[in-house]
């Protein structure tokens, strides 16, 4: 592990073990991906962006989890979900997501088929 990701999670080392597992299971997934550790979140890249982890608190009025990953991730569609704790669409046809986990189990099939498409999506752009 590099001083940078430590640095990310010094304040929120029990969210680690959750950012372990979906950084393993995205690289895993998905070809050619690069990670890029900044003061705010780390970022997912193929020829673009296309998903970040933060602790950002995404909507108020919602209790969260004393540990807690909030995963960005676009899409060029809408999509309703219970899972979904927010969305946004900045631009026409693109849809920005954030979903909050908590949890290694967290990491489902549904959350890694939106950040697989997400990855499809900003590779096409």
């Amino acid at each position: 592990m590099n001083g940078e990701l430590l640095f990310f999670f010094e304040k929120h080392m029990e969210a680690l073990p959750v950012y372990e597992e979906l950084e393993k299971r995205i690289l895993e997934d998905i070809p050619n991906v690069r990670i890029k550790v900044q003061k705010s979140q780390i970022s997912f890249y193929n020829k673009h962006l296309f998903a970040c982890v933060s602790f950002t608190r995404v909507r108020k009025g919602i209790e969260y989890p004393p540990s807690f990953l909030t995963v960005t991730f676009g899409l060029g569609h809408r999509v309703d979900s219970p899972g979904i704790s927010a969305a946004v669409e900045p631009y026409p046809s693109r849809w920005t997501y954030h979903v909050v986990i908590s949890k290694p189990e967290d990491i489902d099939e549904q959350l890694m088929a939106w950040i697989k498409e997400a990855a499809e999506f900003s590779a096409n752009k």
